[in-house]
């Protein structure tokens, strides 16, 4: 099949995916395909992607550092913000030490074939990330999915196996549903049958837990012993990168043995520059949180209704993320094309990023928006729907 006939295919599925042109930086408001929008796309859970403090120190560390690294911090050198970052990361979640990574997906990359390799075993979240799951095929480890959040199931995997190496991974807060994993209890099962637990935070750290210090901050965990904690730069925090926090001894071993972090460009110190200001912005953004909050639930509360009356579902989220699950995915991009012609964007998720038959709108909060542009969104879907 050639490459124009595999394209036609998935036209004719409703599942070609397109990257619409942004002309403004990230926010709740932006220009779209050169149209104005109220965007409800952007993982920027706390408005920080623009924010004042973050740009003035972003502009410093330019005028300090520079535009690239230049080399691996192996070869190139390990410059101090990065050095801070990662000691400031450490710290704020409750580690005894931090390595920073250029993205999550790297991070992930190569964090998972460093914990776990061939003749290992590694337990997995049927709804992990993308992410997650290609890590686990590049571990070369033999690959056990469990049901989402399906605890006796992968306590029945873990008791049935005798691995030498044993690793869960699961994400904190599922990037398409918006639920929370039970990490008390996976660390419990981690712990009774010798396992590591990797959690990846991406969605959680800066909004959930005290300060934003994460999802296991939220349970009253800290990163260390059979714990370990992957989080991502990009969406609370507004920049870019990752970074993964444990024991000093697992830190020690992924500096030796994460694939991604010594055989690339270091991460732009300027960068890191920037996101020193986001950590301090993230800890002293109790109010930031307490306004997302508020608007989930105005959210959550408008919706409501329209779901029970259209059999549309809504996702049993907590979080920033508010996905309506439609069903279909011709008649989930209707809907998405209807509020792009109303101003709104909020993007159609359809296979194979979600199971066949439950594509979706993923509704994404930040701090940014009011509650006029929450009843806005209501009153948009509301009128689609009608």
């Amino acid at each position: 099949m050639t490459f124009d006939e595999r394209l036609a295919e998935l036209k004719a599925k409703g599942l070609l995916r397109r990257r619409r042109l942004a002309g403004t930086p990230c926010g709740p408001e932006m220009l779209i395909d050169g149209r104005p929008v109220l965007s409800f796309a952007s993982n920027d859970y706390l408005g920080l992607a623009a924010h004042p403090r973050v740009v003035d120190a972003a502009t410093q560390g330019l005028l300090q550092w520079g535009v690239g690294a230049g080399a691996s911090e192996y070869l190139g050198g390990h410059f101090p913000p990065g050095r801070d970052i990662e000691t400031q990361l450490a710290t704020f979640v409750g580690a005894e030490k931090a390595l920073h990574f250029a993205t999550g997906y790297m991070a992930n990359l190569g964090i998972v074939p460093a914990l776990a390799g061939r003749n290992d075993a590694i337990f997995a979240d049927k709804l992990n990330h993308a992410s997650l799951i290609d890590a686990v095929r590049l571990s070369l480890a033999f690959n056990h999915r469990y049901p989402h959040l399906d605890l006796g199931v992968l306590e029945g995997q873990l008791s049935a196996n005798r691995a030498r190496q044993r690793l869960i991974l699961t994400d904190a807060v599922f990037s398409m549903d918006g639920d929370i994993a039970p990490l008390p209890k996976l660390l419990e099962l981690a712990e009774r049958y010798d396992a590591w637990l990797l959690v990846d935070d991406a969605h959680g750290f800066g909004v959930l837990g005290p300060q934003g210090r994460g999802t296991a901050a939220h349970f009253g965990l800290k990163p260390g012993g059979r714990l370990i904690v992957m989080g991502t730069l990009g969406k609370a925090a507004g920049g870019a990168g990752a970074f993964v926090a444990g024991d000093a001894s697992v830190i020690d071993w992924l500096e030796q043995s994460a694939r991604t972090a010594i055989y690339t460009t270091g991460v732009p110190p300027a960068l890191t520059f920037a996101l020193l200001e986001s950590i301090r912005l993230i800890e002293a953004g109790d109010a930031l949180r307490v306004h997302l909050q508020d608007l989930i639930a105005r959210l959550r509360a408008g919706l409501q209704p329209i779901c029970e009356r259209t059999g549309w579902r809504l996702s049993p989220s907590t979080t920033a993320i508010q996905p309506v699950v439609i069903g279909g995915n011709e008649a989930t991009l209707a809907v998405a094309d209807a509020l792009i012609g109303r101003g709104i964007w909020a993007p159609a998720i359809r296979p194979p990023t979600v199971p066949d038959g439950q594509a979706r709108l993923r509704i994404s909060l930040s701090a940014s928006h009011g509650p006029m542009q929450i009843d806005e969104l209501v009153a948009a879907l509301a009128e689609i729907a009608s």
